[in-house]
């Protein structure tokens, strides 16, 4: 390995970060982007305070091995690490499925982890042109669609899924966004509300409802084969 994996934080079991299986979640330390509505912005400097050692992870591993079925890397921005793709080799090995959460910050860092995941959750931030807006990095619209592209044309079983903070989206952007998604040939989305109690950008205030989202929500789910709303 190049360098061990930072990872900033762990849980030992969850039904909700890999479709069907029995998981933990590996939260990588380190984050390229700076999205407003970000929970977990303790994950986002490229080394943390409570970091584990990647060897007391694989032990943690080894001790689950028989007891869980999968390990998924999440974050911060995984595929920012070089140790990445070794890390998920190793986890691999010990006879685990691997999940990856990406926002693919650096598309061919993500074309280089894609072969050794069974299954990705993709972050799709916004429309290409508004993705600025949320990440406050230039640039980022261009990349997180390109690795999309990576993404469909890998093969990996995959959930594309956009954070929905109101202040930054509106129905109609939403629903333009969903269209474009289709267009590339996405199958599966997922529109997440966003959790408003602890975020990235103080300034922003909770999200308001909307009203008439019935309408949006069977719109979007005409969409694709398969549509979700996660509050």
């Amino acid at each position: 390995m190049n360098r061990a994996l930072r990872v900033g934080g762990l849980v030992p079991l969850t039904t909700l970060d890999y479709p069907g299986r029995l998981a933990c979640v590996l939260f990588c330390q380190g984050c390229a982007w700076r999205c407003r509505y970000c929970h977990n912005p303790q994950l986002i400097p490229p080394r943390g305070l409570d970091e584990r050692p990647w060897e007391q992870v694989l032990e943690f591993l080894r001790r689950r091995q028989g007891l869980l079925e999968a390990v998924v890397f999440s974050g911060g921005e995984p595929t920012l690490q070089e140790g990445l793709p070794d890390a998920m080799a190793q986890v691999r090995e010990l006879g685990f499925v691997v999940g990856l959460h990406s926002a693919g910050i650096k598309p061919e860092a993500l074309a280089r982890a894609l072969p050794l995941a069974d299954w990705v959750g993709f972050d799709v931030k916004s429309l290409a042109e508004d993705c600025q807006a949320i990440t406050g990095v230039r640039g980022s619209g261009a990349a997180n669609w390109r690795s999309l592209e990576y993404l469909l044309q890998s093969g990996v079983d995959y959930e594309c899924r956009t954070t929905v903070h109101w202040h930054l989206v509106d129905p109609a952007r939403l629903l333009a966004l969903g269209r474009r998604l289709q267009a590339y040939g996405v199958q599966r989305f997922v529109v997440q509300l966003v959790r408003t109690a602890r975020m990235l950008d103080a300034d922003l205030p909770a999200a308001a409802p909307q009203q008439g989202l019935p309408g949006l929500w069977q719109e979007l789910g005409e969409l694709f084969a398969d549509f979700q709303l996660r509050s």
